[in-house]
């Protein structure tokens, strides 16, 4: 599908944005196409292909690190979860993200603006004037393409939204000549109301079941709705969405949690919807992702930069356990879990001995465990700039194995970290913690533990395995196969442990061991942020004070970081990209405190 947007259909998308006034300037470029080339259904086809491959979040030949469908700057780097990383001169702009203090000119929100309205949301738009004006199409054709196109422009105003708030300009296809005068003043619920009705025309009249692999069904369509309707706490929206997709028996959650992170577990059972990608197949491999083509290791060994997104010393305390398997909730960061801070990989470290609920060593690399194939974790030696960044290595999820390496990894190009990895964007474990959130809030107790309880058996199937006898980690100790004798393949890598909830004593209870599974689930999955934002809405200073408190245990590792970072009420939303202000004054409004 996207090979198939970047060579023919772009090149319409390009085509029809032009407009001059002068006569000369009117006339079509040699090599332009024009709209008509494309009333059929393949070429419908073609330019919905088109829309598709904005999805990932990098735009042709662009580096769109700002706009990553990931969302691993604005929802994981800027919440408790995981650090920027690499060093502090590198990527400046994510240090104000991270501090929340990010300026209207920062161009990381500039970039997911331009990506998801300017491009996404325009694209969208064109396909939809196209399936109108191309009559050879039947009513059924036409309208289920018509509901996948709307599926498109539900999602990449849902991820506006996401990252802006309400303050987002709404442009139907109706009104892309005029969009220059379209206010973003909107009355609360006006965007979500735009999304959700998107995304129901959309579930309405897509298929159960797509033929081609990445294609939105209708399940996608009610996932992402009941996902916008979640962000507001709107329950009994999302309520019946969740239960739909639950009962068509059309998912099951994957056998292993790192099953909805491995390039051969691409498009598993548990998939409603996954952004696909592709390596090798044009140049730079531009049909992977390159907003997170840098977030790799920074391992002399490895050979791959820069080692952005690392996990933070506040996520890795969350995954301690007490003997019983189940979580920390009120002491879980009053100490830190031993760290190799400050220490040589040529010094001495035995890792920590705490119970571990296992899903931390698929999350983040700690030193003196195997990092997948690659090795073993030598700590500072793999750490760009450890005072800054953190102990703890780039977050493991979007990565890939070293056998992988070069076949599911790019070979060109200088972004050497994409690869083949699907964005696993909605997965049935999502559906069943908002289904769990949705009957802790009604008190239904029992319904809330049986989904908890679900993701923590499946939580306990896999271990990393691999204990490693060496203290002392010289680089020789990665050459070639020579780690692999210091570690017994045979035991588990660290002591793990999960429990399951034998019940809930009452709603309050409940809830907090659903924020609690959502965080270690989806662990630098970019939601973290949005997840402690939509809590607020219960429990209003709720969001404040976590982050607020997590910057200031920070300190006790990273003082030149956080120190006098403080989050407040209009941290909450990034700022309206000064650039778009400017190019319409008076129609664009800020977002408030900026």
């Amino acid at each position: 599908m996207k090979k198939l947007s970047i060579i023919v259909a772009t090149c319409f998308f390009m085509a029809i944005s032009y407009s001059c006034s002068d006569a000369f300037l009117d006339k079509k470029p040699l090599g332009s196409t024009s709209e008509d080339v494309f009333y059929s259904e393949t070429g419908v086809n073609a330019l919905l292909t088109g829309a598709y491959s904005m999805v990932k979040g990098s735009a042709l030949w662009t580096v769109s690190w700002g706009a990553s469908i990931t969302n691993w700057t604005y929802g994981s780097v800027a919440s408790d979860d995981a650090a920027k990383g690499s060093y502090v001169g590198d990527q400046i702009p994510i240090n104000e993200i991270e501090r929340w203090e990010v300026s209207t000119t920062n161009n990381y929100p500039a970039d997911k603006w331009v990506l998801n309205i300017g491009m996404g949301v325009n694209r969208c738009n064109q396909v939809l004037n196209v399936i109108a004006k191309t009559p050879s199409l039947s009513a059924a054709t036409a309208t289920e393409l018509k509901a996948e196109t709307r599926f498109l422009r539900g999602l990449y105003y849902f991820e506006t939204w996401l990252v802006f708030g309400d303050k987002i300009p709404i442009i139907p296809e109706d009104k892309m000549d005029v969009a220059n005068t379209i206010s973003n003043d909107n009355a609360p619920g006006v965007v979500l109301k735009f999304i959700t009705d998107d995304l129901a025309y959309a579930a309405a009249n897509l298929p159960a079941k797509q033929s081609q692999v990445g294609r939105a069904t209708k399940y996608a369509a009610m996932a992402l709705a009941a996902r916008a309707y979640m962000q507001v706490l709107d329950y009994a929206s999302a309520k019946p969405l969740l239960d739909n997709i639950i009962n068509s028996n059309q998912y099951t959650l994957a056998p292993k949690f790192f099953d909805n992170y491995r390039i051969a577990t691409n498009n598993n059972s548990e998939g409603i919807f996954e952004v696909q990608r592709n390596v090798n197949d044009i140049n730079e491999s531009l049909n992977g992702e390159m907003g997170i083509g840098l977030n790799a290791p920074y391992a002399p060994e490895l050979g791959f930069c820069c080692g952005f997104h690392q996990p933070k010393q506040n996520l890795a305390n969350a995954f301690k356990v007490d003997p019983t398997g189940l979580p920390l909730f009120d002491t879980f960061n009053n100490t830190d879990l031993k760290n190799d801070e400050g220490i040589a990989s040529t010094d001495d470290f035995v890792p920590a001995t705490d119970l571990l609920d296992p899903r931390i060593d698929f999350t983040m690399g700690r030193r003196g465990l195997p990092y997948m194939d690659w090795g073993i974790n030598r700590g500072m030696d793999w750490i760009r700039d450890q005072s800054w960044g953190g102990p703890y290595v780039t977050a493991e999820k979007t990565f890939f194995y070293k056998s992988e390496r070069n076949t599911l990894s790019t070979t060109t190009g200088w972004q050497t970290g994409i690869c083949a990895n699907n964005w696993r964007y909605l997965r049935l474990s999502h559906v069943l913690l908002w289904r769990a959130e949705v009957a802790a809030s009604e008190g239904d107790l029992a319904t809330a533990l049986k989904y908890v309880n679900m993701i923590r058996a499946r939580a306990g199937n896999e271990v990393v395995m691999g204990k490693v006898s060496i203290t002392k980690l010289p680089i020789t100790v990665n050459s070639g196969d020579t780690w692999k004798q210091y570690v017994d393949f045979t035991k588990p890598a660290a002591n793990y442990k999960v429990g399951l909830y034998p019940a809930f004593a009452d709603k309050a209870t409940a809830m907090k061991a659903v924020q609690w599974e959502n965080r270690l689930e989806f662990a630098t999955d970019g939601m973290r942020f949005f997840d402690l934002r939509r809590w607020d809405k219960a429990s209003p200073g709720f969001m404040a004070k976590t982050l607020n408190d997590y910057a200031k245990a920070d300190l006790r590792q990273r003082p030149d970081v956080m120190k006098g970072a403080t989050f407040d009420e209009k941290d909450k939303y990034q700022p309206i990209p000064q650039t778009q202000m400017d190019l319409e004054p008076g129609v664009l409004k800020q977002n408030t405190g900026y």
